[in-house]
């Protein structure tokens, strides 16, 4: 989730190799049998959390189709996902298969996106989740990667130790009497803080933590905000108490920890007891310590009131096939993604090596492999769940450049909530009118 996020992530995707020419790639799929690997996809991808996933399918799906080579590459440490894409497309080094983030990102790369209705992978798509990737013809020009879902990752050795049932947490005060209790214990419990709030990654507050509160002025629908003149922001007040919950019992420095800190170096070694994120950093957390993160997280909602017991579950990120790249190598694209999403082997991989909740039907007689696409899986089926309205925002320049230096502002103690507030307000709404 991120774009990483989650944007999402603001955590970004590098290196991307040049395409043979058109007339070789045309000849080779017209004569693929002659040739070991005569088509090559390059992938420029948003999800860097999945990276070494990503490159063991791609290997997969090169031994059962010998004249595709398929190139990944992903690249974090907070770089953001669309100047990097930018920059290929102008360089002449685009690649055959990219992301996008949600309306914005589908009008800012129109003149790049393949038209994928037909594909096998968007007849599977379940109902809705191509909405916010669908162009001015109503044709849908990505296919989700996946659902995600996301909350408080918690420890659950630590609240046991503590004597906490985290299911219980499900209001506002609820939840504050336990993390008082938990920070009081420190010491006995083994662990540097509550939290672990990365101020450094700006996306978790603008994209994750802001679209509780922001989206209910929008019932959750990422279109209908990023059409909107204005932002409500009308429960900002909410968001004001759970960031200074967090920023108040966090390990600090807060401004100085980043998404590695956060997952890998706090939570995934028993220094936090819980941390806001998804179901995405089970990879993360499993390659630092398997046995903990097969029996010892779990994922609860955060309290919104007014949502008190649902978990915000929605589509980050988005494939699309550069229209630009020769006709057989957009075929090869689109039969992989299709390969993916809808074979045996693809789903296969779907769930047990990216652990993703499928964003697609087909998967009945499939079972989550981790405890966090569990409770994602788990709400989604019990309907327990609220919308994701940031993809309206992520890829729109509002996000980096008033959201998150604003908040940063405030976690900071440089701005007050009130003109943190007003700012992203106004910024919205100066762009807003700019755009149209």
């Amino acid at each position: 989730m991120k774009r990483n996020f989650w944007k999402r992530l603001g955590k970004r995707v590098g290196v991307i190799a040049l395409a043979a020419g058109a007339a070789f790639m045309l000849a080779a799929c017209s004569n693929s049998s002659s040739s070991g690997k005569d088509v090559k996809i390059t992938i420029l991808q948003g999800k860097v959390e999945n990276n070494k996933q990503f490159k063991q399918i791609a290997k997969e799906y090169e031994k059962s189709h010998p004249n595709i080579k398929i190139e990944v590459t992903s690249i974090g440490g907070g770089t953001q996902y669309d100047p990097v894409l930018k920059t290929r497309i102008s360089s002449g080094n685009a690649p055959t298969i990219f992301s996008l983030a949600g309306p914005a990102d589908v009008k800012q790369f129109k003149a790049h996106e393949a038209d994928l209705s037909d594909t096998k992978a968007a007849k599977a798509a379940q109902p809705g989740t191509l909405d916010a990737v669908k162009n001015d013809q109503g044709k849908a020009v990505g296919l989700p990667f996946n659902v995600e879902g996301y909350g408080f990752v918690y420890n659950k050795k630590v609240f046991e130790k503590a004597g906490i049932d985290p299911e219980s947490l499900t209001t506002v005060d609820k939840l504050d009497a336990a993390v008082k209790q938990l920070d009081a214990q420190k010491s006995e419990l083994g662990i540097k803080g509550v939290f672990a709030l990365p101020g450094k990654e700006a996306w978790i507050m603008s994209d994750h933590l802001a679209n509780l509160y922001l989206a209910q002025d929008y019932n959750g629908n990422a279109q209908k905000l990023y059409k909107s003149k204005s932002m409500a922001f009308s429960k900002n007040a909410d968001m004001k108490t759970m960031l200074d919950l967090q920023n108040n019992y966090s390990i600090k420095p807060v401004m100085q920890m980043d998404y590695s800190a956060q997952v890998n170096q706090y939570f995934s070694q028993g220094k936090a007891a819980m941390i806001q994120q998804g179901d995405w950093i089970y990879p993360t957390v499993e390659g630092i310590d398997s046995k903990f993160a097969k029996n010892d997280i779990g994922m609860i909602p955060i309290p919104v009131p007014g949502q008190e017991g649902k978990l915000p579950v929605g589509t980050s990120l988005y494939w699309a096939v550069n229209s630009k790249k020769s006709a057989a190598e957009q075929k090869a694209a689109k039969n992989f993604l299709d390969w993916l999403y809808t074979s045996k082997a693809g789903k296969k991989d779907v769930v047990n090596t990216l652990h993703f909740v499928p964003a697609y039907k087909g998967y009945d007689n499939y079972k989550m492999k981790d405890p966090l696409t569990s409770v994602v899986f788990k709400y989604s089926q019990e309907h327990k769940t609220t919308g994701w309205a940031f993809p309206g925002y992520t890829g729109t320049s509002w996000d980096p450049d008033v959201a998150q230096p604003n908040l940063q502002k405030y976690l900071s103690g440089k701005q007050s909530w009130e003109k943190t507030v007003q700012n992203m307000k106004d910024g919205w709404a100066k762009q807003q009118k700019s755009s149209n």
